[in-house]
Parts: structure tokens; C-alpha cells; sequence
């Protein structure tokens, strides 16, 4: 029985996760082409929009790192599902108003209040860990969601670019049209509810929850959905009477659940509070610390790259050109233009992320790629501000492409090698959620602190003639994230297996449930049928111990 104890991804949920992570990656990057605009036209200075243009973006993360701990901890009472949905509605209703903003104060407003509105990054970091506990399906896994995040960077400044300004860019179709003319950048925002709903409902009708404590309790949205699923087919699905997968019979648990024997409150509290002790361990520190500086200068380097595209174009001369420090300039591209940048930039990624990423690490391993990624960065930083010296404009935009897709690969890459190592570095699968809040947490303070100061040097450094300010500013810091990196020592992290199971009436578990193998796990009745679909699939994942093999 090699072939059914062989582990293996739980391909149709993380589809359905990847389904409702979609549209937040979207939004996030369609904002990128025309904010340079935006805050144009609430009246700021050419030379200051890089500075308010870090600030807002800075607003958004500092409100996130603030409230992600509260999310992370909400969704180990609550659910992971019902905050991933909660996060979802409420991010589409801020894009909305967002895209309505008629000042910077408001624009402002309107991003703090939108990311402390929702925490999904580290809650969908934490189903993916819960999903996929194997070390050897991780980097398939954790690729999923950059993945994701790629394809929504595909689409995103897409929908910024070509959408933004309507009245102005396509006139025969929305001039005229008042709303469209007070609030010009409304339209981009609009359009991307309709993938925000989708990825809303099709979180409640068709994704499981995995959090241990509640996998055993009803969803009335899943039972929906099954519904729903049943009616569409032509011939109804017999039901299996053993299942495979806690999930979706893709991924193999080596019990079959039927009879349930629920854990002593008291033994939940004491593992719970044991849990809470250990989510800081010095392995936990360095990947937060490495992933922390990683947020500060990748983030911030996308948003100060628009502002540089955007930035005008100035002809060199003696009097305002001194290599290799003493010029500046940018690209003098518009919206749309650099929407089209954002495109291919995001297809190269997805390309990277898909292709190339999972045979990287499974040859040279995930600590070894990050490693190498760390001291490539900030070579392209280096590079990023010289590509502006070619004499054409063709050759202008080749060179920073080039650049673009390499600092692109660097990160595709380094993003899910160090959530793998982080989750690789926790002690116990009962901490995830809230060891994901804190990842959130650090990196949303470097997401807000880089974008902002990163700006206000490249304000200081067109002012003065040094467009290279910002971009060696953000190479310092890639520099001393690279340190943390060397010091990394990867870990063996929570896995499941036959023989933990065994343990599991002894030790902390992340589950709050034991399991006794049976034959029988169906009932007669269409709707009990329904249910105990559920139960299984929600405690065939409770072979799962905090002991690390």
C-alpha cells in the first residue's frame, strides 16, 4: 500500500483558496499606474508625489502590522474561513470608496482604514501550512499563493491603466458622463468587485475550514455548495464509503475517522497556553527579521518604481549630469504605459513562480535559493537608476525590463522560501496562526515604513540631482537583510504521520479531537451523508502531531 500512504497536495482546496485570494493582489497592484496620477490631481507638486505616494501605500501597511495579530488570533477562535470572508468584503468596500476619493486627506483615510480591515496574508499562510504538513509538498504549495499574487499582478495594473481616467482615455464611450468625470478613478475599483464577490462566495460555498477546533462543526455554507455542486452534474456522485483526504480525497490520511472522542477542555487550555510560549524561539526571530526587511525594500522598490516611470523625462547636460551619482530624470510614461510595464512584469513572475520555482528548490533546497536571491537584490537596486542614462528611449525600457525580470525572479523566489522556513521554524502547528499574525505584523511595519521614507528620498533626490538616493537607500537595507538570511537554519517544522498519531493521547496535539479507525464513516440519510462528509474530511487531518519526526 506504498501508492496510498504517499502524500499528496490537496490540489482542489488550494485551488479554491487561490480562487479566493485572487482578487486582493488585483486591486493591490491596480492601484500602482495610476496613483502617481491620482495624487496629481489633488494638487501636489510633481517632485513631491513620490512622497505622498510612499505615505499612502505606508498608511495601508502600518494599519495591517496593526491589526494582524487581532486577525491571526481571531481566526484561532473563530475560523480561518469566516475572517478570510469577513477580510474580503471589507477590502472590496474600501477599493470602492478608494477610487472615489476626492482628496489626499481622504485617500489617505480611506487606505488605513482598508488595511486594518482585513489580515487574510498571514491567515491564508496558515490554512496553506495546515493543508500541506509534508515538507516535501511545501515549496508546491507555498508557491501557490505567490502564484496567485502573480496572476492578480498580471491583471491588476491592467485594470489601472486601461480603466483608470475613462473620460480622458476613451472619450467616445465615457465623456460626458459626469460621475466618471468627478471621480476618474473609479472605474478600475468598480470592476474589481465583481472578482472580489467571486472569491467571497466561492470561499463560503466551497472552502474548509482548517482550523483543528472547528473542522468537526457544520458549515451551512459548504452544505450549500454541495448542493449546489450535486444539482449541476448530471448523475449524482456516489459517496465513497472510506475517505483519503481530510480535505478533498487528493491528499491521504492514514486514519479513517468515525468515532470522535473530544479532548478534556482543560488539556486544550493547558496546550494552548504552552503554544503561546513557544511562538518566539531564536529560528522564529531571524525568519521574521529576514522576511520583515524583505517586505521593507521589495514593496517599497515597486512603489517608487511607478513614480521614476512616471517621473518626466530630462536631457542630460554637463551642468545637471556628473556620473556616476549627479543625474536624474525618469521614463515620462503614462498611466496606461506603465500599466503595460506592470503586465509583462507580472507575467514573467507568474512564469518564474510556476515553471521554474518548485524543480529550483527541490534541487538546490529553499534555504540555499534565499540565500542566493538575498545577494542578488541589491545588485538590481544598484542597477535600477543607470537604466535611465541609455540615449533611447527603446533602450531605456529594455534595460529596466531586464532589471525588472531579475529582481522579479529574486522575489518570486524569496517570498515563499521564507514563509516555508518560517512555518518550518514553529514549534508546534497550534501557534501558526498566531506566529502568521506577527509575520504580518513585522513585515506590514516594513511595507509602511519603506514605501514612506523610500519616497521622501526620492523627493530629497530629485530635488537635488541624485535619482540614485533612493534606489542605494533600498540597496542598504537589502544588504542587511541578507545578514539574518546566512544565520537561518532550516527546520523540520510540524509534520504528520501514522506514528504521530500514536502519541497523540500524550502530547500537545494541533488538533482538539482523537480519532478511532472504523469501518463504517458513512450514514444512510441524504442529509446525514452531507454532514458526516464533513466531519470526515475535518478530523481526517487529526493524525497530525506537534512531535517533529
Amino acid at each position: 500500500m506504498a501508492s496510498d500512504s504517499k502524500p499528496k497536495l490537496p490540489a482542489k482546496q488550494l485551488a479554491i483558496l487561490a480562487i479566493a485570494r485572487v482578487a486582493e493582489p488585483m486591486a493591490y497592484t491596480s492601484v500602482f499606474p495610476y496613483l502617481p496620477d491620482m495624487i496629481k490631481s489633488f494638487g501636489v507638486e510633481q517632485n513631491k508625489i513620490a512622497r505622498w505616494a510612499g505615505l499612502t501605500s505606508g498608511v495601508f501597511s502600518i494599519s495591517q502590522s496593526m491589526t494582524a495579530v487581532a486577525w491571526g488570533k481571531a481566526s484561532d477562535v473563530y475560523g480561518r474561513k469566516p475572517t478570510i470572508i469577513i477580510g474580503l468584503l471589507a477590502t472590496m468596500t474600501c477599493f470602492v470608496i478608494w477610487g472615489m476619493s476626492t482628496s489626499l486627506t481622504m485617500a489617505i483615510v480611506v487606505r488605513a482604514i482598508q488595511g486594518g480591515g482585513n489580515g487574510n496574508v498571514g491567515i491564508i499562510r496558515t490554512m496553506v501550512a495546515e493543508m500541506v504538513p509534508e515538507k516535501e509538498l511545501q515549496p508546491r504549495a507555498f508557491s501557490v499563493m505567490p502564484l496567485v499574487w502573480s496572476v492578480g499582478s498580471v491583471i491588476g495594473p491592467s485594470f489601472g491603466g486601461f480603466f483608470a481616467e475613462p473620460a480622458k482615455q476613451y472619450p467616445s464611450i465615457f465623456g460626458g458622463i459626469e460621475f466618471f468625470e468627478r471621480f476618474p478613478f473609479a472605474l478600475p475599483n468598480l470592476l474589481l468587485t465583481v472578482f472580489f464577490l467571486v472569491s467571497a462566495t466561492s470561499a463560503l460555498l466551497f472552502l474548509h475550514e482548517t482550523l483543528p477546533s472547528k473542522r468537526g462543526k457544520q458549515d451551512w455554507g459548504l452544505l450549500v455548495g454541495q448542493r449546489l455542486a450535486r444539482s449541476l452534474r448530471r448523475k449524482p456522485a456516489l459517496v465513497p464509503s472510506r475517505r483519503r483526504s481530510f480535505v478533498d480525497g487528493e491528499a491521504t490520511a492514514p486514519l479513517i475517522p468515525n468515532n470522535i472522542v473530544t479532548k478534556k477542555s482543560s488539556q486544550q487550555r493547558a496546550d494552548s497556553g504552552s503554544a503561546a510560549r513557544t511562538v518566539f524561539t531564536r529560528q522564529t526571530i531571524l525568519n521574521l527579521v529576514a522576511y520583515s526587511f524583505l517586505a521593507f525594500h521589495s514593496v517599497a522598490y515597486d512603489q517608487v518604481l511607478t513614480v521614476f516611470l512616471n517621473y518626466p523625462v530630462i536631457q542630460k547636460t554637463p551642468e545637471n549630469s556628473k556620473l556616476p551619482f549627479y543625474f536624474s530624470g525618469g521614463f515620462g510614461l503614462s498611466s496606461g504605459e506603465i500599466g503595460t510595464m506592470f503586465t509583462l512584469y507580472g507575467i514573467v513572475c507568474a512564469i518564474i513562480q510556476f515553471v521554474v520555482y518548485p524543480p529550483l528548490v527541490q534541487r538546490y533546497g529553499v534555504l540555499q535559493c534565499f540565500k542566493i536571491c538575498s545577494l542578488i537584490i541589491p545588485i538590481t537596486y544598484f542597477l535600477t537608476p543607470y537604466t535611465v542614462l541609455f540615449e533611447t528611449a527603446r533602450g531605456r525600457l529594455i534595460a529596466l525590463l531586464l532589471v525588472m525580470f531579475v529582481k522579479g525572479a529574486c522575489i518570486i523566489v524569496a517570498f515563499p522560501s521564507t514563509t516555508i522556513l518560517l512555518t518550518n521554524s514553529a514549534s508546534s502547528l497550534s501557534i501558526l496562526g498566531t506566529l502568521n499574525g506577527f509575520a504580518t505584523t513585522f513585515s506590514g511595519i516594513g511595507r509602511a515604513i519603506g514605501p514612506a521614507t523610500s519616497g521622501a528620498v526620492f523627493t530629497w533626490g530629485v530635488d537635488n540631482g541624485y535619482v540614485v538616493a533612493s534606489w542605494f537607500y533600498l540597496m542598504a537595507f537589502a544588504i542587511m537583510g541578507a545578514f539574518p538570511v546566512f544565520l537561518i537554519v532550516e527546520g523540520d517544522g510540524p509534520t504528520a504521520s501514522v506514528e504521530s498519531s500514536d502519541a497523540e493521547d500524550s502530547d500537545s496535539s494541533a488538533c482538539d479531537t482523537l480519532l478511532v479507525p472504523d469501518e463504517s464513516a458513512v450514514s444512510d440519510s441524504e442529509l446525514d451523508d452531507e454532514n458526516s462528509k464533513v466531519r470526515q474530511r475535518g478530523q481526517g487531518y487529526g493524525t497530525m502531531s506537534n512531535k517533529r519526526t
